[in-house]
């Protein structure tokens, strides 16, 4: 919805301004004037340049979606309406891309979509198994209990994440810091010493001449190396985007050294806490379903 510049007089007689979200120009006044202001000012703001720009826009947190999620289950559990809870959250919420999400998912519930497919809408905040949980409390009538259990499978994973971010910082500190090393060498000090050795008059070793060609390399064709890898990079995300690519990607990442391990491990830690809660039934059916026939071949 537009967002509104406005000027007023207040009940005490104070000269107050700021911004509001209305449909029109008529409901941001009739706003106001439910608040006993006087308007003297009330224009649409000029929109943003880069408002429809994804790159401009600001993300969606882990920490947002927590907050969103336990606030919803503690809504829910209190007895309000899902279309008045999204209402009320898409108010409050300070991230605009967020507020924009909230109240989506509001309008879409108000035309009779239930909240899972409102939520299937917008995979970059809500992933599949975010949806499915949802559909599943849903259909379950456990709504504000699904809620609960995934804003703390949330947390966990965030704190799991950040754990291998912890981890992961010194290395790629390292991997970088020893890449602008070695460019710098072959770029500006290399040179120096081929100078100097074409001064002995004699051929240089086999080691000595593939640094030397390196360093020919890096500086004639620099932009085109770093050409080649912007272009590598969009493809393999491009690539990455299908099924097809995904799959043959996330094959190769698996088959690698230290990487496939690392995820194999946080896809076990991800499976297990979404299981978590239902373990222990689901343990004790399968192992009723083990012993019933052995029961039945002894009697």
């Amino acid at each position: 919805m537009p967002i509104y510049n406005w000027k007023g007089v207040n009940s005490y007689g104070e000269k107050r301004k700021g911004k509001i979200e209305s449909v029109d120009e008529a409901g941001a006044r009739a706003q106001l004037k439910r608040m006993r202001i006087d308007v003297t000012h009330c224009k649409e703001a000029p929109k943003d340049m880069f408002e429809n720009i994804d790159f401009f826009k600001p993300k969606v947190t882990g920490k947002d979606l927590v907050i969103f999620t336990r606030q919803l289950s503690t809504m829910i559990d209190a007895g309000l309406p899902l279309v008045q809870c999204l209402q009320i959250l898409g108010k409050q919420q300070a991230n605009p891309t967020f507020k924009r999400v909230i109240l989506n998912l509001q309008s879409d519930v108000e035309t009779g979509n239930t909240l899972a497919d409102a939520m299937r809408k917008h995979p970059k905040v809500f992933d599949n198994l975010y949806s499915n949980m949802i559909d599943a409390g849903e259909v379950g009538g456990i709504l504000d209990t699904i809620l609960s259990r995934l804003a703390a499978f949330k947390e966990k994973a965030m704190a799991l994440q950040k754990k291998i971010k912890g981890a992961m910082t010194y290395p790629a500190i390292c991997l970088a810091i020893s890449l602008v090393i070695l460019v710098v060498i072959l770029v500006f000090v290399v040179p120096v010493f081929k100078s100097m050795f074409e001064g002995f008059g004699s051929a240089l070793p086999a080691p000595t001449q593939i640094v030397v060609s390196m360093s020919e390399g890096m500086k004639s064709y620099f932009i085109y190396i770093v050409i080649i890898v912007g272009l590598i990079t969009f493809a393999i995300k491009k690539i990455y985007a299908t099924e097809k690519g995904r799959l043959k990607m996330d094959a190769m990442f698996l088959k690698a050294p230290v990487v496939g391990d690392l995820i194999r491990k946080v896809a076990v830690a991800k499976f297990t806490r979404t299981l978590a809660p239902w373990s222990v039934p689901v343990c004790l059916l399968w192992t009723a379903s083990r012993s019933w026939p052995r029961q039945r071949a002894t009697r």
